[in-house]
């Protein structure tokens, strides 16, 4: 069976048709935002605040990817997220509703949070988590006030080891 076409954004003006294979994409459920052009991947299960974490660093000026669904795809060397078209530019607040978004069509995934497990050191070692052969810095969810700040500033100036 041939590989299907898939049509993927690679820059703000261009487009490209490359070959997918299935084994190329992987719909997760998750969450995804851009902090300065870097995505944050926020997985875990139904209800663990994977949009009330979006939201917060939306609130700091991150841009929405996809809420609830996010599709992972290789573009070379780089997973790429991106959001299923129904769902697109809409975030789910609870106790309010859907909401509309600014949204970017797709963003380089460059962290990921794991809201299913709780961090418990002060200092935890760095861990990371493979997504389609790409391995990925990975943070384990906290409810700490300055988690959506220190989630912000990690991406934007890195961590010490």
């Amino acid at each position: 069976m041939p590989a299907r076409t898939r049509w993927a954004r690679v820059s703000s003006s261009a487009f490209r048709s490359d070959p997918v294979s299935p084994a190329q994409v992987l719909t997760l459920h998750a969450s995804c935002v851009s902090i300065a052009g870097q995505g944050v991947l926020i997985a875990g299960p139904s209800g663990s605040g994977k949009s009330a974490l979006a939201l917060a660093l939306m609130a700091l000026g991150a841009n929405l990817v996809a809420d609830d669904q996010t599709t992972l795809t290789l573009a070379g060397e780089t997973l790429v997220a991106t959001c299923p078209p129904p769902i697109f530019g809409m975030i789910e607040a609870r106790g309010l509703g859907i909401l509309n978004a600014d949204a970017l069509d797709h963003a380089p995934v460059r962290l990921v949070v794991d809201l299913s497990q709780t961090e418990a050191l002060r200092l935890p070692p760095l861990r990371n988590v493979t997504y389609l052969g790409r391995m990925l810095p990975l943070v384990l969810g906290q409810s700490t006030p300055h988690f959506p700040a220190a989630l912000w500033q990690y991406v934007r100036a890195g961590r010490r080891e």
